[in-house]
C-alpha cells in the first residue's frame, strides 16, 4: 500500500461567495491595523503574496501563526483568496470582484488607510530613569514616548 498512516487530507479553504460578503465583515476584517496594513500592502502589489514576503513588507516581526490566522480573516472576509502551492499560500485581493459589487468602498479604505500611516509618525517607547531615579538607581523607571522626529537624535 502506498497510503502513509501519516498522510492527513488537506482541507479546503472557504472562499465566500461575492454575494455573501458583507460590509461588516469587510469592516470588521480592516478594523485591525495589521490586517489593514496586509491588505494595503496586497492590494497594491503586483503578484500574489506569501506569509514571509508580508512579513519583510510590513516590517513587524509576528510569528506565522498570528499572520496566518490574520489571513484568514481576511479570506473569511471575502477580501483575498488564498491558493496552496506546495506548503505556501499564495494570497491575492479579490479586488476587481469586490469592486463590482461595492464600487469604491474598498479604494476609499485602502487609500484613507495609507494617507493616514503616511502622516503618522512612528512611535516608540523607550524607558528611561527619571532624574531623582538616576541618582538612587532603585527609584521606578518613566516612560518617553520618541516620535520619529527624536528617535534620530535619541
Amino acid at each position: 500500500m502506498s497510503s502513509s498512516c501519516y498522510e492527513q487530507p488537506v482541507r479546503p479553504l472557504f472562499h465566500p461567495a461575492v454575494s455573501d460578503i458583507s460590509v461588516e465583515g469587510i469592516l470588521y476584517a480592516l478594523s485591525d491595523p495589521v490586517r489593514a496594513q496586509i491588505y494595503q500592502k496586497m492590494a497594491t502589489s503586483e503578484c500574489a503574496l506569501t506569509c514571509s514576503n508580508v512579513r519583510k513588507l510590513i516590517n513587524r516581526n509576528l510569528p506565522k501563526a498570528t499572520l496566518s490566522q490574520h489571513f484568514k480573516i481576511l479570506r473569511e472576509a471575502g477580501l483575498i483568496r488564498s491558493e496552496r502551492k506546495g506548503v505556501e499560500m499564495h494570497n491575492t485581493t479579490r479586488y476587481a470582484e469586490l469592486n463590482e459589487r461595492f464600487g469604491d468602498m474598498l479604494s476609499a479604505i485602502v487609500n484613507t488607510y495609507a494617507a493616514q500611516n503616511s502622516r503618522r509618525p512612528a512611535f516608540r517607547r523607550v524607558r528611561t530613569l527619571g532624574a531623582s531615579s538616576r541618582a538612587s538607581a532603585g527609584g521606578k523607571a518613566k516612560n518617553e514616548l520618541l516620535t520619529s522626529h527624536t528617535i534620530g537624535s535619541a
